[in-house]
């Protein structure tokens, strides 16, 4: 499929690219779409919790009534459950939430991503650009030209680039990564994706393995 090659300007430059049919015109595979996603939620969490177990409240081990004739249940330690200030049964623990997804359907996700993006027309292919100095209003100037200035947008770099990664920091709704940065996630989860034109041969090279 050909796809037309914008400007910082917005303008058409009159040139198209062709991309891989294998990696952005596929019928994307929700499941894979659903694991990836999941998969990448979980690493992000840290799983520090922990709750106090009654082995581990501070408290007298003396049984604090004796067993018969009270007219009560019987009770051998203020740590029990069952107490106020007693310990949490079956509370949460220290655990990692990652788990493994073959490399295979990682990228079968990340294709979907893709061509899920080129079928809602929210992706859109740039000339490489660069600017002298970090400057946020450069950047801004940009965002408009490309009608994205209030939308969540992500651009996707052939390589690195600190001047335009810094100049893209201070902004909310606007993220800058490379393609090895890319995610399942991070290409879903924005209103327009904005490939630069050095970016598409790394993106197809690493998903047409």
């Amino acid at each position: 499929m050909e796809v037309k090659v914008l400007d910082i300007n917005g303008k058409d430059t009159g040139r198209k690219v062709q991309l891989s049919d294998a990696v952005f015109a596929i019928e994307p595979n929700k499941h894979a779409i659903y694991l990836d996603v999941k998969q990448y939620l979980a690493n992000q969490r840290q799983g520090t919790h922990k709750a106090k177990e009654r082995a581990e409240v501070t408290g007298s081990t003396r049984k604090i009534k004796k067993q018969k004739g009270t007219g009560t249940a019987r009770a051998g330690s203020i740590k029990n459950p069952l107490f106020k200030g007693g310990g949490t049964v079956f509370g949460p623990r220290p655990r990692s939430y990652s788990f493994k997804l073959n490399k295979t359907l990682k990228r079968l996700a990340r294709k979907s991503a893709f061509s899920q993006k080129v079928k809602d027309s929210e992706l859109v292919v740039v000339e490489d650009f660069n600017f002298d100095t970090p400057s946020t209003k450069n950047f801004i100037t940009v965002l408009k030209a490309l009608g994205l200035e209030n939308k969540k947008s992500l651009f996707v770099l052939g390589d690195t680039n600190k001047n335009v990664y810094l100049s893209s920091r201070n902004l909310k709704a606007s993220k800058v990564v490379t393609t090895s940065e890319l995610s399942t996630y991070a290409i879903l989860n924005t209103n327009n994706l904005v490939l630069l034109e050095s970016s598409l041969e790394g993106i197809e090279e690493n998903l047409s393995k």
